[in-house]
């Protein structure tokens, strides 16, 4: 059975590119597939050129070329990213994190009972956005530099360090409401505790998002792509 060349393997990783996959795991992923259908037609067609089986096995993903396979790879990965981060999640539900949930959540509690609820819930909603765009910035350079040095760009990388909180973002902007808020909303007490609720919540989502999750990135890293670090 005729095998492709090193040199032609490259040629589908270029073809790949051409073809707007950006991420080295899913080229990796559809090179392997091209390669395998080209390796089967050249038992029936030897004499069949490489750009020929190329271009044939490449016309088989359809009319949207390798758009189905890009957006089944992403399902993919948030599924997986989705699977950390509760992971993480649960951890603050456990002995000793649940310490630091709780006194959280009692910080905020006191804070929206009290007469300055308005002051305290926009300072609060003030220093999470800040920190969350601070560490937004800091991460999107990370990523940078990490495509710098290895030249490569993977799926779950991207979403560790450029799309951090992304959920969290969205939800700060529709507490434009905190600006709102009068001595009034102290006493009403499932107020309070929604709100209180909220924060924490967006939180502990926020840390795990910005700090925790792109901690172990290379640990998790090595664990979804075998060749990550090779």
């Amino acid at each position: 059975m005729m095998k492709l060349a090193e040199s032609q393997i490259q040629d589908l990783y270029a073809f790949t590119r051409k073809h707007y996959v950006e991420h080295y795991d899913l080229q990796t992923e559809l090179v392997d597939h091209l390669a395998n259908d080209i390796e089967t037609m050249w038992l029936d067609q030897p004499k069949l050129s490489f750009e020929d089986a190329r271009d044939k096995a490449f016309k088989k993903f359809g009319i949207f070329g390798f758009m189905e396979a890009i957006e089944e790879r992403q399902k993919a990965m948030n599924k997986r990213y989705r699977y950390y981060f509760w992971n993480e999640l649960k951890q603050w539900f456990r002995v000793p994190q649940i310490l630091a949930t709780l006194s959280l959540f009692c910080v905020f509690y006191l804070a929206f009972s009290s007469s300055y609820v308005s002051v305290f819930s926009v300072a609060f909603y003030v220093l999470i956005f800040l920190w969350c765009a601070f560490k937004s910035i800091q991460l999107n350079r990370q990523f940078r530099k990490r495509k710098e040095v290895s030249n490569k760009k993977w799926l779950l990388e991207e979403m560790i360090f450029k799309q951090a909180g992304g959920i969290s973002f969205l939800f700060l902007s529709q507490l434009y409401n905190v600006f709102n808020i009068s001595e009034e909303f102290t006493t009403n007490s499932y107020a309070v505790f929604g709100l209180t609720l909220v924060f924490t919540a967006l939180t502990i989502f926020n840390y795990i998002s910005f700090q925790l999750i792109p901690d172990k990135a290379e640990e998790l890293l090595n664990e979804t792509y075998p060749e990550f670090s090779l």
